[in-house]
């Protein structure tokens, strides 16, 4: 892996936002800038990180192990469910089909934790025992392995992620009964492959976020899957001793992003704490390792300034004239 002095050189370099005239309508999301083309969008992820709804500023190296740990299980994956890839033609950027988005996110649990207000912890440290359709006997405790994984949808199309259960989104004319049950099938097959693929590299993947969208008629696998952003991951050998002493689990996801933010007082409201460049630096330690764990692969940091070089690979493949 990459050290701490090449880390912090690329502190100064971040991508925070990309503008490429010629490349198609830009919209921009909390982490990616897409640019929507005729039956395809080119995305490019940033270094941008958000957490509890808000963009909080920039990880170095971010964009490109979210892209490629993305690209990672979308091929791992492909014989399982279709997906939108189409190609990728940087380390910062995937070239994906044209969809329409399902009006839900599709979060997949099998251990209660977390610090979000949709968290399963959270919630039940507020005395809630049923979530999102889901009841939770008494008496579990944090980072406690479910008797099974169970679905938390939430709504994708509002200002705040809201936690809803199937009968409500059906209710809410959000997606059909049977849309709903295609895409928490493909979703529960997605987890427990990833659930397999984790233990085999030591790692547990804790729980995890899926998009789904709409295209001829199918659903196909959208946005990233199993990336550090959409996922939390513990270390397998530790679990059991941390969970028995009541201690933290060893993490590489953005949860160590988020419980420094919750520590500051600051969970979605009010005027977010700036990150600290230590923060950065061992959040991009975090995301590589998680990559190099995952995959198997080493990182490769791509040639900068980064976005001179997606400028080049794009007019290279033709999607900039």
């Amino acid at each position: 892996m990459i050290g701490e002095e090449q880390i912090r050189d690329a502190l100064a370099g971040t991508v925070d936002e990309t503008s490429f005239e010629g490349l198609g309508t830009r919209k921009r999301g909390k982490v990616r800038d897409s640019y929507k083309q005729e039956n395809r969008r080119v995305l490019i992820t940033t270094d941008r990180i958000s957490a509890f709804d808000r963009v909080l500023g920039t990880i170095p190296f971010k964009g490109q192990v979210l892209n490629q740990t993305a690209a990672f299980w979308f091929e791992k994956t492909s014989e399982l469910a279709d997906n939108h890839v189409l190609d990728v033609p940087d380390p910062n950027v995937m070239t994906v089909k044209e969809c329409e988005q399902l009006a839900l996110e599709f979060v997949v649990r099998g251990y209660i934790t977390g610090v979000t207000k949709t968290s399963l912890w959270y919630n039940y440290e507020q005395g809630k025992r049923e979530l999102c359709g889901n009841k939770l006997p008494d008496g579990l405790r944090k980072d406690q392995k479910l008797d099974k994984p169970i679905l938390t949808p939430t709504t994708k199309f509002e200002e705040h992620d809201r936690p809803i259960s199937r009968e409500q989104a059906v209710q809410e004319g959000l997606i059909t009964p049977e849309l709903f049950d295609e895409a928490a099938a493909i979703c529960f097959k997605l987890y427990e492959f990833g659930v397999r693929h984790a233990a085999k590299q030591g790692l547990i993947l804790v729980d995890t976020k899926y998009e789904l969208g709409r295209t001829d008629g199918r659903l196909i696998v959208t946005d990233e899957i199993h990336t550090p952003d959409s996922s939390r991951y513990w270390y397998a050998d530790t679990y059991e001793a941390l969970f028995a002493a009541g201690k933290g689990q060893r993490k590489i996801d953005k949860e160590y992003v988020r419980e420094w933010l919750a520590d500051q007082g600051f969970r979605g409201e009010g005027e977010p704490p700036k990150l600290p460049d230590d923060l950065r630096v061992e959040a991009a330690r975090r995301y590589i390792e998680a990559y190099e764990t995952v995959s198997g692969l080493s990182f490769q940091p791509g040639r900068s300034p980064v976005c001179e070089r997606i400028e080049g690979n794009l007019r290279e493949k033709g999607y900039l004239m």
